[in-house]
């Protein structure tokens, strides 16, 4: 009576176990790969660990055993060496410079300056010194001169003595002209004084300077000493011109309220376009304003 049970789950395995291997559901996936002609009747399940090589295997499965991080490194062999990969950098610690026997060096990095392309050379010598000089000068003169013309000061001829000499050299309008000629050469001293707005100033001067000395040559040429222009007191005209032009080109320098501006630093386009501005403003002013040849 006590074997009873024991046969019960013995047949019970034997059908479970026949059940399976008869199975009729398709045997494909219980096949070997090269199992094309069907699984014997007498076969057993595959074993999963059938497929997994024996010790004696002398196959490739392309594939690269990683030893382990506490096994011992043969002598010869360099430190990240794996896959031919270089060195890398030694990593540098916040004011303790490289690490010890990184490279063989322990000196501190060297800081690398950043070069500003706007930054003007400091080694300019008198250079700015010069150009103040030049600006105060050509300034207090355009002052001096625009002083006499409206206060009659130093020997002027005042507002009014003004206005007749441009109507005698034939100017038109010349109630108009007369302040606006006398204002804006004040104007024009006191920029270039301050060096503010520099080219703009120069510029207009240069304006005013080429109709003074197109005017002077017509009262020249009317009193027929026109060869002598330059001799009898008329290449002081003629110097102003070339130094108003000057400062043009080369910029009021550092010793201004212009030294932040790209004028300043490094004039270049800005400066021919006010000079070509400074000679077109006098041509003009002589054309449309006097029309007199001065050479005929």
């Amino acid at each position: 009576m006590l074997n009873a049970p024991r046969q019960s789950s013995v047949r019970a395995g034997s059908a479970l176990t026949l059940a399976v291997v008869t199975s009729p559901h398709d045997p494909g996936p219980w096949q070997r790969p090269d199992d094309s002609a069907g699984r014997p009747a007498s076969a057993s399940l595959v074993d999963p660990e059938d497929d997994l090589p024996s010790a004696h295997y002398g196959g490739d499965f392309e594939t690269t055993a990683i030893p382990r991080y506490d096994s011992a490194k043969p002598a010869g062999q360099q430190p990240f060496a794996l896959l031919n990969e270089p060195e890398p950098l030694p990593y540098v610690q916040p004011g303790t410079g490289l690490a010890p026997g990184s490279y063989g060096s322990t000196a501190a990095p060297t800081e690398v300056g950043v070069i500003d392309p706007d930054r003007r050379d400091d080694r300019r010598g008198t250079q700015d010194l010069g150009l103040l000089v030049l600006r105060v000068a050509v300034g207090v003169l355009l002052i001096g001169h625009g002083l006499q013309k409206v206060f009659g000061w130093w020997g002027g001829p005042g507002l009014d003595g003004f206005r007749d000499t441009l109507t005698e050299v034939g100017f038109r309008h010349a109630d108009i002209l007369t302040y606006v000629a006398a204002g804006g050469q004040i104007a024009a001293g006191v920029l270039l004084v301050i060096g503010l707005f520099t080219p703009i100033a120069a510029a207009g001067a240069l304006g005013y300077l080429i109709t003074s000395v197109l005017a002077e040559a017509t009262l020249a040429h009317e009193e027929a000493r026109l060869s002598s222009f330059l001799t009898d007191g008329h290449e002081y005209q003629v110097v102003l011109v070339c130094a108003v032009a000057a400062i043009i080109l080369v910029g009021p320098g550092r010793y201004g309220l212009d030294a932040g501006r790209g004028w300043a630093r490094r004039p270049f386009v800005g400066s021919f376009a006010a000079l070509l501005l400074g000679i077109g403003a006098g041509v003009a002013i002589w054309v449309l304003l006097n029309g007199t040849n001065p050479l005929a």
